[in-house]
């Protein structure tokens, strides 16, 4: 049994985790026997969303309040975890992730990510340990790693691929049910939501993502 990390960024796909990948990959995870553990910032929602009517909120939400509903209440904030205690990370997508754990929403490449998910990425990676980041995720992996020369996908979104690529990483396209296999950096990512359309598709390059993690921590 391994211990994997899976960082959260709130609930919700407009405004934190998105949930069914976030979901996913704690299945996959539970499937293969892995001891899981959740985390997500200690901060607050940036743009809170009213999901049924696609507008803003409003209200002020915490991340880690937010994330402990995905978790059912088994959550660490992320600021007291070190890479000792586990064997590789996952990042599910949403745009929490974008704007929750880094703000590359409304800055791109400029983005700063929050510092102890930046520490922990940068943590993991010293110690040459797996990384997974799906949806919109990679692009943490992008800014924090992307000097490194690490290869990545968030399926084929023009934009956001050259924004990836600014910061020195490398951009694959990729359809929702494959992924970037990155063996070299031992990162891994796959498109989701990014590209859709339902659960079912999205839950295929989850899978492969979980099954490599898992693999090499092996």
């Amino acid at each position: 049994m391994s211990r994997i990390g899976v960082v959260l960024s709130g609930c919700g796909f407009m405004d934190g985790a998105e949930i069914h990948e976030a979901t996913l990959t704690l299945l996959y995870l539970d499937t293969l026997g892995e001891e899981i553990v959740c985390m997500a910032p200690d901060a607050s929602v940036i743009d809170t969303v009213d999901h049924a009517r696609r507008k803003p909120g409003g209200e002020k939400r915490n991340v880690l309040a937010e994330s402990a509903r995905i978790a059912r209440g088994a959550i660490r904030d992320i600021a007291g975890v070190k890479a000792e205690e586990l064997d590789a990370l996952v990042f599910p997508g949403g745009f929490g992730a974008a704007k929750n754990l880094c703000d590359w929403a409304t800055k791109g490449p400029d983005c700063t990510v929050n510092k102890d998910v930046e520490r922990l990425i940068k943590e993991l990676y010293k110690q040459k340990k797996p990384l997974g980041f799906i949806c919109i995720a990679p692009v943490l992996a992008a800014k924090v790693l992307g000097s490194q020369g690490i290869s990545l996908t968030i399926g084929n979104d023009a934009a956001t691929a050259r924004g990836i690529e600014q910061t020195g990483a490398k951009h694959k396209n990729c359809a929702v049910d494959e992924t970037c296999v990155d063996s070299t950096h031992r990162l891994v990512s796959t498109p989701a939501y990014m590209l859709g359309p339902s659960i079912a598709p999205v839950s295929k390059g989850i899978q492969k993502l979980v099954n490599q993690i898992s693999a090499w921590t092996k």
